[in-house]
């Protein structure tokens, strides 16, 4: 058994590949930082291979599955991204282009690429780290919440499709609460919010993954919000983000 895993440097995406390993999964390590997945590595049970990529370039989205389709992936996680905060009109335009391109274009070839590999085999996971983000409009994260409704949005879609092909490939995507990860100072903003434990909810992502549920919720706010949101008019809940956003300014 095989996993290949986004963003495994920090936070959910090691704590997932830490969860899969004690599973007897072995593992391909996918980010930036050789070093911090050399440090991952050492912690981890079972055989790893580490790949130094930038997901934000298309190319190597494209090299990435080159040097691995050949090998038996039986679960794709992607967790690599970042957000950035601030009003829509001053937040620097290259950086948003930046993040569009490592949160959605790189979600989405991966999940295309390996996703035929997984049909062809009629096996397979496929984990898309959307977030708590996808199910709003998110004023002063305006850009980060799109990419996330993108995420969530595609893999509902995708697990639709599948399930009426009769496949028995799986996409779901791990919406949590917000998390005590590195994405803060990534986003420069705090949490007003206790945030929930990054291994909390990768068990909880894992477990939730292999009983096929589309769309994982840990936490029990986010089920709150989630149910909450189908009530409320549209303008009230842009002005309830933009409050709970604006107190999360550093």
């Amino acid at each position: 058994m095989k996993a290949l895993i986004t963003g495994a440097t920090s936070g959910i995406g090691r704590d997932i590949a830490l969860v899969l390993s004690r599973q007897g999964y072995d593992l391909i390590l996918v980010s930036r930082n050789t070093k911090k997945m050399e440090q991952v590595k050492k912690r981890l049970q079972t055989n790893v291979e580490i790949i130094t990529a930038d997901l934000s370039k298309e190319e190597d989205c494209y090299r990435l599955y080159d040097m691995t389709k050949d090998e038996q992936i039986d679960v794709l996680v992607n967790n690599a991204g970042f957000g950035a905060f601030g009003e829509f009109w001053e937040i620097p335009l290259e950086r948003e282009l930046n993040m569009l391109d490592l949160n959605v274009r790189a979600v989405h070839i991966l999940t295309k690429l390996f996703l035929k590999d997984f049909r062809r085999r009629d096996s397979g996971y496929i984990l898309n780290v959307a977030s708590s983000a996808g199910f709003l409009a998110g004023p002063l994260m305006a850009s980060y919440y799109a990419t996330k409704n993108y995420v969530l949005r595609l893999t509902e879609a995708i697990y639709e499709e599948s399930r009426r092909d009769g496949s028995r490939v799986h996409v779901c995507a791990l919406c949590p609460d917000p998390v005590e990860t590195g994405f803060n100072e990534e986003a420069n903003v705090r949490f007003t919010i206790r945030g929930l434990k990054s291994m909390d909810v990768a068990r909880y992502a894992v477990k939730k993954m292999f009983e096929r549920r589309v769309v994982i919720i840990p936490g029990m706010l986010m089920k709150c919000i989630y149910l909450g949101e189908k009530f409320l008019c549209e303008e009230h809940m842009l002005r309830m983000v933009y409050q709970t956003q604006k107190r999360k300014e550093g």
